[in-house]
């Protein structure tokens, strides 16, 4: 991927695949989708989700490895920047980390840590994290239990579901058969736990910008 993704910022390397995506696929496919983007904000998923003012629900999870991580420790550290990504079989969450990958010095100059967390078993979390070479902690949110804490988490339609199971075996990237995931969800957390930032979408093709974390962190020291 080319640098110049820093340049114009992630969004619109994300439009600019989801382009691509729309100029060669069927008009079922797009039917579906926008189906289940749809059904996603008829859930009110974005609406009763934490936000900003709101305690941060703490955990403990495993990261790629089998370690055990808190966010009460990150946050002992300095704020937290807490990212949410669907799975290493989501293209346009693959673009994320990679992008958050290149811009980590950023958020690490601000004091800040990076956390991802994915539905993903270990095994397929550890792919991920070594295909993209990432610095930052990647944990496995089995059964989206934080995700249901931070009140993120959405069932995939029918048809959607049926989908991604025929496509790439999303079952199997999970280690369960409830067809639900979280939305790409971005919060930042300062030092009382206490949410500063949100970003939620019920369209999981749009993902927080990195700017706009930054200045965040930057208000924070201020």
């Amino acid at each position: 991927m080319s640098t110049d993704n820093t340049t114009n910022g992630l969004q619109a390397t994300l439009d600019n695949a989801r382009k691509a995506w729309e100029a060669k696929a069927t008009a079922q496919i797009k039917e579906i989708y926008a189906e289940g983007i749809t059904d996603v904000t008829c859930q009110k998923i974005v609406a009763n989700a934490k936000k900003n003012d709101d305690m941060a629900p703490n955990f403990s999870l495993k990261n790629a490895v089998g370690k055990e991580v808190q966010l009460s420790d990150y946050l002992k550290k300095g704020p937290v920047v807490l990212t949410w990504y669907r799975g290493g079989w989501c293209p346009y969450c693959n673009m994320t980390l990679h992008y958050l990958q290149e811009q980590l010095p950023d958020i690490q100059l601000k004091g800040a840590s990076l956390l991802a967390l994915t539905p993903e078993l270990p095994d397929k979390s550890l792919s991920t994290t070594e295909k993209h070479q990432l610095q930052f902690e990647v944990l496995s949110d089995v059964g989206n239990k934080v995700a249901r804490e931070y009140g993120i988490v959405f069932k995939l339609t029918d048809a959607v579901a049926d989908h991604y199971q025929k496509a790439f075996d999303l079952h199997a990237y999970n280690g369960d058969e409830s067809d639900e995931l979280p939305l790409a969800a971005t919060y930042i957390i300062n030092q009382k736990g206490f949410i500063i930032y949100t970003f939620l979408d019920a369209e999981y093709r749009n993902r927080a910008e990195i700017k706009d974390i930054l200045s965040t962190l930057e208000s924070i020291k201020k």
